[in-house]
């Protein structure tokens, strides 16, 4: 996944347009029209505010896990959009999310095989 899809993928999750996000880092939105659309890369400093703004790494905006192999790239950019998805919310909101989760590991442990094998990741529940 390229930074223009991940900056997509971002402004999509947090209902911006390409405008909002240039005004709210004062940036040029031919600039940031740029950046998502490949044309351009941002400099380092930007890529760090948009980061910060997002509460996500660079790695993540570079699609560029730490300690990864390619084949396991797709996951963890899953795991970082959980992670931006849960610090957009609220604290209520948080704990709501993590009892729905746990529900969701019960009900499926009840049906048989779960989704997450012991290879995939550990079923054991936030407490």
């Amino acid at each position: 996944m390229k930074l223009g899809d991940i900056l997509k993928e971002l402004l999509n999750l947090h209902g911006m347009t390409q405008k909002q996000l240039a005004e709210a880092l004062a940036l040029s939105p031919s600039a940031l029209g740029n950046y998502i659309q490949g044309t351009r890369e941002p400099d380092y400093g930007t890529l760090i505010r948009i980061a910060d703004y997002f509460h996500v790494t660079t790695d993540y905006l570079l699609n560029h896990p730490v300690n990864m192999d390619i084949s396991n790239k797709n996951a963890a950019h899953r795991e970082e959009l959980l992670l931006c998805i849960f610090r957009s919310l609220t604290g209520d909101q948080q704990d709501f999310y993590l009892e729905q989760g746990q529900i969701f590991l019960r009900q499926n442990r009840k049906k048989g095989p779960s989704l997450l094998s012991p290879a995939q990741g550990d079923n054991k529940e936030v407490s």
